[in-house]
């Protein structure tokens, strides 16, 4: 029984066009049997064999999935249908055994349908997937080749409408490509050398030569896809609750009903026939007990909820995720890359002392930072090699998280990190534009001291976020290695409500621990590295996507794939959406359950009322969770 929503989510794709197909060819002998009837008088053989039909067309499917379920020694939902509708013709309700058959399939229709539709707002994702490339070789002569065959360092030509085929980096030309289908937003970014392309987005009008930085089972489009699925199997925590107690559940309904049968044997009048018999009222309160639409409740809005987050690049990594964001009060920040635009830009590189060797200090530094991925090394890189420095060779690299990396360069060892790891001095700050987030890299061997200042900016959207989650109640931390003093500046212009400074990624671990431990449904928000144990003590981790790490990501429950921090919110209110589908649903599923049972027990009911009951409760429910498809996200903050 509790396998019933993980079979049909696996069902393969337009299942419910077969069932569809046998739920009208049961109805419609249904309605030729009365209308034989009407001629032929009631017992016609005619409309008994159009009856036998009927019931054989609208039970198949019922009566294949039954027997497996058998096989495995489960009571399923459709066992127990087609032993109602066998139990219809011992006690001459055949018409009410078609009708319950013809009901039930098609409610099964219904509710592949909607399954159906869930995945296909998934699959939509690999249509965006080219299947073919132009490759440049080395004298410049294009060739068609298959995506698959594309590696890494490789050069591909994209035309204007053309699908770009994999990752990579733009070399020539520009053009603006829609990413419409990673990101949800219907805008074209600007591409021009050095700006990032995503495969199966859409270049508009201008011809672009890129270099392949991923293989296509690397690709961002990939990655989404796989996380996706990964969704798709994984349950909520409600769903986990219903499954546990299914077959349980099940065994009780045929209990109950077996028990009701033999009270109502022993107290009802020896001839007592039809609706009144014990048989028939045992076989109405086994219908309406049958919980199809409770083990339905949550799958339907879950698995919907996925997809419609999918669409707007917000990839939830399973219902746990869906369930649990719902509860979130309280959200701890990092600052660069998830507040700050995350590309700090060097204002200053001073070398000291003065008469020192500049070209050997920032080529130490240049090596060693090429050797992390820490959100500053790209743009200490940069300026290095602006002024002059080279990579060499490095021995003995050693990393200490959320402080610094150190390694032998030309025979002396430097360190590279914070002032404090390094051991460098008390020098006088850079000249940098009043109210910028100063960072700063410093680098040392012992006898000469290199510093980097960056500078970095505020997000656009990030302000805004900020201000819609303190409308939701909900805390907002900023948690982050960086200095005190870029972390007051960044905590003043994101408008943010506590924050803490110069911590490793253990110190924001045991941050978070913190929260949890006054009482916060804590969820934590980052994308690098050093962002990983605190992902993983979060109640719910969510990832950047874009430039997030690997480890971020695998460590995330939630990944914003465009980097869009606005999506937090969308993220947020799609959950407390699907929450409340969810408990709208198992009200409704249990309530008509229950409601009904005591109607059949104190009052009796026909066979077709319970069974327009029970079909009835488990298509609102998946009705009611496939409207999440059509989920509306805010609009998008400007840039």
């Amino acid at each position: 029984m509790s396998e019933r929503a993980h079979e049909l989510e696996h069902e393969a794709p337009g299942e419910w066009r077969k069932l569809a197909f046998l739920a009208a060819v049961s109805g419609a002998l249904g309605l030729l049997s009365l209308v034989a009837e009407q001629f032929d008088g009631v017992g016609s053989p005619w409309a008994l064999a159009l009856v036998a039909v009927a019931c054989i067309t609208g039970g198949w499917n019922a009566a294949i999935d039954g027997w497996a379920a058998l096989k495995q020694r489960r009571i399923d939902v459709h066992l127990l249908m087609i032993a109602v509708a066998v139990g219809a013709w011992f006690v001459g309700a055949q018409a009410e055994g078609a009708l319950l058959l013809f009901l039930f399939s098609s409610a099964g229709a219904i509710e592949h349908y909607a399954l159906d539709r869930t995945r296909g707002a998934i699959d939509a994702l690999l249509d965006k997937s080219p299947k073919h490339a132009r490759r440049l070789g080395p004298d410049d002569a294009e060739t068609e080749v298959p995506v698959a065959a594309l590696r890494p360092g490789e050069r591909i030509v994209i035309l204007p409408g053309e699908l770009v085929p994999a990752d990579g980096t733009v070399l020539a030309g520009e053009s603006a490509v829609d990413e419409s289908n990673l990101n949800g937003e219907a805008k074209l970014a600007p591409k021009q050398p050095g700006a990032e392309v995503a495969g199966g987005t859409l270049n508009a009008w201008g011809r672009l030569i890129v270099e392949v930085t991923r293989a296509e089972q690397d690709s961002a489009l990939q990655r989404i896809v796989r996380l996706i699925r990964e969704a798709q199997e994984s349950k909520a925590p409600a769903q986990r609750a219903i499954d546990k107690w299914g077959d349980a559940y099940a065994l009780f309904a045929l209990a109950a009903s077996g028990l009701f049968f033999v009270i109502l044997a022993l107290t009802s009048p020896a001839d007592a026939v039809g609706q009144a018999s014990p048989l028939y009222r045992a076989m109405t309160l086994l219908v309406v007990l049958s919980p199809c639409a409770l083990v339905l409740s949550v799958p339907s809005a879950v698995l919907a909820a996925i997809a419609a987050g999918a669409r707007h690049g917000i990839l939830f990594r399973g219902g746990a995720a869906v369930e649990r964001l719902a509860d979130v009060d309280c959200v701890c920040f990092d600052k660069t890359g998830t507040l700050t635009a995350g590309i700090p830009e060097v204002a200053a590189l001073e070398v000291f002392p003065e008469t020192a060797d500049s070209r050997r200090a920032l080529s130490a530094l240049l090596t060693l930072e090429s050797a992390t991925t820490h959100p500053f090394a790209a743009g200490v890189v940069r300026a290095c090699l602006q002024r002059g420095a080279s990579r060499l060779p490095v021995q003995g690299l050693s990393n200490s998280p959320g402080q610094g990396v150190a390694g032998t360069v030309a025979g002396a060892r430097w360190s590279v990190g914070t002032r404090e790891f390094v051991g460098g001095g008390v020098l006088p700050a850079a000249a940098v534009t009043a109210g910028a987030i100063v960072s700063e890299v410093w680098a040392s061997d012992g006898t000469v001291t290199v510093r980097a200042t960056l500078v970095d900016r505020i997000r656009d959207e990030s302000r805004a976020t900020l201000a819609a989650l303190h409308e939701r109640k909900i805390r907002t931390v900023m948690l982050t290695g960086d200095r005190k003093e870029a972390a007051v500046v960044a905590a003043r212009q994101v408008g943010i409500q506590a924050y803490a400074a110069a911590l490793t990624p253990d110190a924001k671990m045991a941050a978070i621990r913190r929260y949890a431990a006054e009482g916060h449904v804590v969820a934590m928000v980052g994308d690098g590295v050093n962002d990983a144990p605190g992902l993983a003590a979060a109640d719910v981790a969510i990832g950047m996507g874009g430039r997030g790490s690997d480890a971020a990501l695998e460590s995330s429950d939630l990944v914003l794939t465009d980097d869009r921090l606005d999506r937090l919110v969308d993220a947020i209110e799609l959950s407390r959406c699907a929450r409340r589908a969810i408990r709208f649903n198992v009200l409704i599923s249990v309530g008509a359950a229950l409601g009904m049972a005591a109607f059949v027990v104190f009052r009796g009911a026909p066979l077709p009322w319970a069974v327009v009951v029970h079909e009835g409760s488990t298509i609102l429910v998946c009705l009611n969770g496939l409207r999440l498809l059509v989920h509306r996200v805010r609009p998008a903050t400007r840039r």
